[in-house]
């Protein structure tokens, strides 16, 4: 068994969670201490910006380098936090860039420094061996999944809701199917910023307040991802066309919140599954919005509950899965599958990085 560290700064851009296992690479021996820094509005807003200017950036950008350095410096901050010894850290970054079509993801994080500053060795870059051979890239948390959900009923979804929505279905013999399923937080974190003074909808309250408008929601499901099979992923802006033609944004600040909320379970509504899952768990910043939560139950066949309701952590299920893909990568093991990814056969990505 190893001791390890995962990072993991989502799409939501709210900070950065930090957690500690003890693992093999195929089963929890121990789970530890974990925690969230948030990122202080400053950086959380550069980092906002740089996804809009991330197709034309060069990485030598002032501007990127700087924020690199910012965010790798809160990583180190929260290892830090955790303040338990470890053998490996695996280190997401942040995604600025996803765009599997075209052999693109990239990453951000200074791996190197957070390895000198930390004197353990890393992994990261843990996305592009699987796109450069013609999987998506994500998502890449099936596989802890499988191990959290060994004695469990089958088949079970598991979903995660971050800036981008994506699910995992898990049948028997670790048979494993998982995509994104559309937008998870992150248009309605957007719109919450624009038309409140919060950056997410605190509670739901805002969407809990309007209405669906189903005339803007059915040209949003109009959107051809949805006619796609799976494995497929997104990067969190892919719908802000669609949302710019919809229509949403000549509602009110309430109706346009849960028409938001409608699209986020709509389309988990429409995920083409092998089989009807006997129970929905829900992970990630979506499951702390009661709006969504009732939103999801309405739709979907099978009860939908938060992870905790098994004993899992939510808050830090991701955290702890890329420290437990650092353990994989260390031993060789692999991180994406044909049915997760699209790659063309079970591949072990990501780099390594000594201290």
């Amino acid at each position: 068994m190893l001791r390890a560290i995962g990072l993991m700064s989502g799409t939501s851009l709210d900070g950065v969670d930090a957690a500690w296992i003890e693992t093999d690479g195929r089963r929890v021996a121990r789970f530890g201490p974990s925690l969230t820094l948030p990122y202080d509005d400053l950086l959380r807003s550069d980092l906002r910006r740089i996804l809009d200017l991330a197709p034309a950036l060069q990485p030598d950008d002032p501007f990127l380098t700087d924020v690199v350095r910012r965010l790798t410096q809160r990583h180190i901050e929260a290892v830090a936090a955790i303040g338990e010894p470890a053998d490996i850290i695996g280190f997401h970054g942040q995604t600025i860039l996803h765009q599997p079509q075209h052999r693109r993801t990239w990453q951000v994080g200074d791996a190197a420094a957070l390895a000198r500053a930390t004197g353990t060795q890393v992994v990261h870059d843990f996305r592009s061996a699987d796109v450069a051979a013609g999987g998506e890239g994500a998502p890449l948390v099936p596989a802890y999944h499988a191990a959290l959900a060994h004695g469990l009923d089958l088949p079970l979804a598991v979903l995660n809701l971050g800036g981008v929505g994506n699910v995992t279905w898990i049948g028997s013999e670790d048979r494993l199917v998982a995509f994104d399923t559309g937008p998870g937080n992150g248009p309605l974190d957007d719109w919450a910023a624009r038309h409140s003074n919060h950056g997410f909808d605190i509670d739901g309250t805002l969407s809990a307040a309007g209405h669906v408008d189903d005339a803007v929601l059915a040209r949003l499901m109009d959107h051809p991802y949805f006619s796609r099979p799976g494995p497929k992923s997104l990067d969190r802006l892919d719908f802000g066309r669609a949302l710019a033609a919809s229509g949403v944004e000549a509602l009110s600040p309430a109706d346009g919140a849960a028409t938001l909320v409608a699209f986020t379970a709509a389309a988990v509504a429409a995920s083409p599954l092998p089989a009807p899952p006997r129970r929905w768990l829900v992970t990630g910043g979506g499951r702390h919005n009661p709006t969504i939560m009732l939103a999801l139950q309405s739709r979907l066949a099978a009860p939908v509950d938060p992870v905790e309701a098994v004993g899992w952590n939510g808050d830090a299920l991701e955290a702890q899965c890329f420290g437990f893909l650092a353990v994989r990568v260390l031993r060789g093991m692999p991180t994406s599958f044909p049915g997760s990814t699209g790659v063309p056969a079970p591949l072990c990505g990501g780099v390594m990085v000594r201290s």
